[in-house]
């Protein structure tokens, strides 16, 4: 796990992971609450807070969600479930590879100014489909007649940045397209990176690996969890 993750006794009952994800908002608070719940995940120990019918009943009133995540649509990579969150934590958005287009950017600007979310994630994992097909296609030519080339097209250009600084490995591409999300979304929203020079917000670059069930940390953005990432 990340130097964030707590040890195993973290000491959280479900009462206190209830207060954590709901009152403790600060973007390196949120961040930590996701990794503990990523350990609780891992070792097997999920508290499932928030999904009682009382509480998901009372989110007809609205939501608050403290963090906005664009991961991947790989089956494998269940969002709520590997950061033991429940209804309501998380705003999740998903797209194939985690691709970024101007719906995705208006979703995340909608999660940061319209509900008040204090940490932006991007989500990739191992073993991903996406970048496999783009570095395939880079090395062996040949891209899909098929929508799916947006794909391709999309994930190409972290493949190149990967080879470019001498990584040549899946592992490689898979965190600086990670990487890249995050610095293409930080570019490309105004509103975003004005609450990250003002320490309101962070956006936090993650890789969920399939063969043991921990998220890493790829990269960090902003004041507030600056020197968390790699």
């Amino acid at each position: 796990m990340t130097a964030l993750s707590p040890g195993p006794d973290h000491g959280l009952t479900p009462d206190a992971a209830s207060t954590a994800s709901g009152k403790s908002r600060t973007p390196a608070s949120v961040l930590h609450d996701l990794l503990d719940g990523n350990d609780r995940f891992v070792q097997g120990r999920a508290l499932r807070p928030n999904q009682d019918r009382q509480h998901w009943s009372s989110l007809t009133q609205g939501q608050a969600p403290k963090a906005v995540v664009l991961a991947c649509s790989d089956s494998r990579v269940p969002v709520e479930l590997l950061f033991d969150q429940g209804f309501g934590d998380v705003f999740v958005i998903r797209t194939a590879g985690e691709i970024v287009d101007m719906s995705v950017l208006a979703s995340l600007e909608f999660a940061v100014e319209g509900l008040g979310v204090s940490l932006v994630v991007v989500l990739g994992h191992e073993s991903c489909g996406a970048v496999k097909a783009a570095s395939e296609a880079m090395s062996q030519g040949g891209v899909s007649e098929t929508f799916q080339r947006v794909l391709v097209e999309k994930v190409a250009p972290s493949v190149m940045v990967a080879r470019a600084q001498g990584h040549f490995t899946t592992d490689d591409y898979e965190k600086q397209h990670v990487r890249s999300i995050v610095d293409h979304i930080v570019g490309r929203s105004p509103e975003i990176i004005t609450k990250l020079d003002d320490g309101t917000i962070g956006v936090v670059g993650l890789r969920y690996l399939l063969k043991n069930g921990e998220v890493e940390v790829v990269t960090a953005r902003g004041s507030a969890i600056q020197g968390e990432g790699q």
